[in-house]
């Protein structure tokens, strides 16, 4: 068993409190009144020794219903999706996992380069101009988006489909409550957004109108169809997108969108609980001064050797406050790349085959629930989720589907009343055959 190199002794306490000028730990801490002090004991389980409490550990650990020994069709935003395996290879050296962010750029061409690398294919894939060295996450950036078209626009009101992820849609209004900006949520109708409410909502004082695509159903929202609405007033048409979708969808560039935003974790981002992950930002080049957090920018040396440098950094650390257009101060190096290096190995055609494995098989499980007699509420074209009506509570079900090693779908009733007894189904390119008929069969024996 390998056990952890502990470096603290007592003489190492000693040698600390001697360089320090105190005796004692008790002395270290005399300006810490004897009436707020602790002086009972903490209810706490004994201290183990390392060997026992590995074995304590390792236990309960073998409880956890993992990916790797459960079929998992849980999805609503993060998903399950195959990682090639130099992913952790590189994100593991330790010159980039070390790597909180580049200060001093000149020595750190490796992480410039990397982030470059990200910011390319993020560009290609949203078919927009530029993008972003990442940010925090996609909830994250899709209200950095809102409140960049506010202060494009100079205007006070955001329209949100209620198609889109209703976490995010949590934090637009979080970030909106502090600039007195009102967000105004547009009604779903067979599991996209409404065009007629989105119409009848639209006004001279709108900034942006955003919608998710594919959306939080897993339906594919009509672009081509919402962009002319969208643009009315001069408003600007924001989309939040699952990138690895776009290997195979239009993308929201080609339909005029102004902003794209979304989650770059399909890309060789582990689910891990829900994060952390990796957003995405993506703007037409009118916006490209005006986008927050970093970019990266290609150069050459006095040498003519290609180069990588910072470049336009929107972030109150380098100007004036009163100029600054987002408070992000950071990103998500780390995962950013391991989306670079992700992307790069399955390369273009590898991206194209993995979004339409997500396509196929989840139509493949669409149609099995059909059949077996469930009701697929929404029609339309559908990515890798789709809803499907039970006739018991969807935590019910789940709990007895984990039973069979399978961890069941989103339960849809938790945040859309209307959808009380509905699971969103994700089926992602590592479902087999097997896998899809097996959860089909479960739900259908206590259906019929």
């Amino acid at each position: 068993m390998k056990h952890r190199y502990l470096p603290m002794t007592e003489q190492d306490q000693q040698e600390m409190l001697q360089a320090v000028g105190v005796a004692s730990i008790d002395e270290l801490f005399q300006d810490i009144p004897e009436s707020v002090r602790f002086k009972g004991e903490y209810s706490i389980k004994k201290a183990k020794s390392e060997t026992e409490l590995m074995k304590e550990m390792s236990a309960l650990a073998a409880k956890n219903k993992d990916l790797r020994s459960n079929a998992s069709f849980l999805g609503a935003g993060v998903y399950d999706h195959y990682m090639p395996i130099i992913v952790d290879h590189v994100i593991s050296r330790s010159e980039f996992y070390t790597a909180y962010t580049p200060y001093q750029p000149e020595i750190s061409q490796g992480e410039l380069q990397a982030i470059f690398e990200f910011q390319t294919m993020i560009a290609e894939l949203t078919g927009m101009d530029a993008a972003n060295s990442s940010m925090y996450d996609g909830g994250t950036s899709l209200a950095e988006a809102a409140m960049l078209a506010c202060g494009q626009t100079k205007k006070k009101k955001v329209i949100v489909s209620g198609a889109v992820h209703p976490e995010s849609r949590d934090v637009l209004k979080t970030y909106a409550k502090g600039q007195y900006i009102e967000v105004v949520e547009v009604p779903v109708k067979n599991g996209v957004t409404d065009l007629e409410a989105l119409k009848q909502e639209m006004s001279d004082d709108v900034a942006a109108v955003v919608v998710q695509y594919p959306n939080f159903f897993g339906q594919i929202e009509p672009l081509k169809d919402i962009e002319p609405i969208a643009h009315t007033g001069k408003s600007m048409f924001i989309v939040s997108s699952n990138p690895l979708a776009l290997g195979a969808l239009t993308p929201p560039g080609a339909f005029g969108a102004d902003i794209v935003a979304g989650d770059a974790q399909p890309f060789g981002i582990p689910t891990a609980f829900g994060g952390p992950h990796c957003g995405y930002f993506a703007v037409t080049q009118k916006l490209i001064r005006k986008v927050p957090g970093r970019l990266v920018g290609q150069t050459k040396d006095d040498q003519g050797r290609r180069g990588f440098v910072l470049t336009l950094q929107a972030r109150e650390q380098h100007i004036r406050r009163d100029k600054a257009t987002s408070n992000i101060c950071s990103n998500q190096a780390l995962n950013a790349l391991a989306a670079s290096v992700a992307m790069t190995a399955l390369g273009r055609k590898g991206v194209k085959e993995m979004a339409l494995q997500n396509i196929q098989k989840a139509n493949y499980a669409k149609k099995a629930f059909k059949e077996k007699g469930f009701d697929v509420p929404f029609d339309g074209p559908i990515f890798n989720e789709f809803a499907v009506k039970l006739n018991k509570p969807v935590k019910e079900v789940n709990a007895r589907l984990i039973e069979k090693g399978i961890i069941g779908g989103f339960d849809l009733g938790s945040v859309y009343p209307e959808l009380e007894n509905h699971m969103l189904v994700a089926v992602t390119e590592l479902r087999t055959k097997e896998e899809i008929d097996q959860l089909v069969l479960e739900l259908g024996d206590g259906h019929e």
